[in-house]
């Protein structure tokens, strides 16, 4: 219900009602266009579920345990990431771990299709497919354990300390040595990415993914659920996944490659539709 009362509030803030009125019609066409994205990202998921415990057992048969090497490039700096969060930020933090997160993958995907914003929404399914995909494979050849278990008392679980359902949730689609690199990161600043790539026709959206996504990257050290190792290998991870999508889309559809940071050029680029 949280994610999508969300979801309902963004898509009013972000849409402009005559843009969406005048563009109604079209909607058939822009899922006709998209349909294959979407197909690969469903297809994506579904593979990434088939293969969770195959992938698990794996990985721990293989053995190649890195977390040490993470703590010597860092030491405790998630724990005095913690002593410095007051204790009553902790929920607000979990909740954006939980459910920001959630929100966060799915707002961009309903705005860009219901303004027919058809390249970047193109992209965006491209760039998730990948960072899932490498994802994957790391988690596959490497066990990393996070702060909160790797050092014990020091860093506190506290997303799992008030709201102990959330491990089950969680334990159901990853496994507890998978935190090398961070997908929560790495996939909310490809959202962050792609809202800055579109902030001439959505001004209003990179205002909100920004506080999500800053937020969310946040909450995984504040939680202990995530070393900075792991977070900035999430950021370069979400860097070359926006590439590898721009190039991939272009190789597809044509068009010329452009970098990760310049504005989303459809030409409507000057029409700001959430103003």
């Amino acid at each position: 219900m949280v994610v999508l009362s969300s979801l309902a509030t963004t898509c009013a803030l972000c849409i402009d009602r005559k843009r969406f009125r005048r563009e109604f019609a079209s909607l058939d066409e822009t899922l006709y266009e998209v349909f294959p994205y979407l197909a690969v990202i469903g297809t994506v998921l579904m593979f990434k579920g088939v293969v969770h415990e195959p992938s698990v057992q794996f990985s721990r048969a293989l053995n190649w345990d890195i977390t040490a090497e993470i703590y010597a490039i860092e030491g405790l700096f998630v724990a005095y990431v913690q002593d410095l969060t007051p204790e009553v930020l902790v929920p607000v933090f979990s909740g954006f771990y939980m459910f920001g997160f959630t929100y966060l993958l799915i707002a961009p995907i309903l705005v860009y299709f219901l303004t027919s914003t058809v390249r970047p929404l193109k992209e965006l399914l491209v760039a998730y497919s990948l960072n899932y995909l490498v994802g994957i494979t790391f988690y596959t050849l490497f066990v990393a354990y996070g702060p909160r278990l790797y050092l014990g008392s020091r860093v506190e679980g506290s997303m799992y300390a008030l709201f102990p359902e959330t491990q089950t949730l969680t334990q159901a689609v990853s496994a507890n040595t998978n935190v090398f690199p961070s997908l929560h990161a790495s996939l909310s600043i490809i959202v962050l990415l792609f809202a800055w790539q579109t902030r001439d026709r959505h001004s209003r959206w990179l205002a909100i993914a920004s506080v999500v996504a800053t937020s969310v990257v946040l909450s995984t050290m504040i939680l202990g659920i995530h070393w900075l190792t792991d977070v900035v290998a999430g950021v370069v991870l979400a860097v070359v996944c926006v590439l590898g999508a721009d190039r991939i889309v272009s190789a597809i559809d044509g068009g010329e490659h452009r970098s990760a940071f310049d504005h989303e050029t459809d030409g409507a680029t000057s029409t700001r539709s959430d103003d």
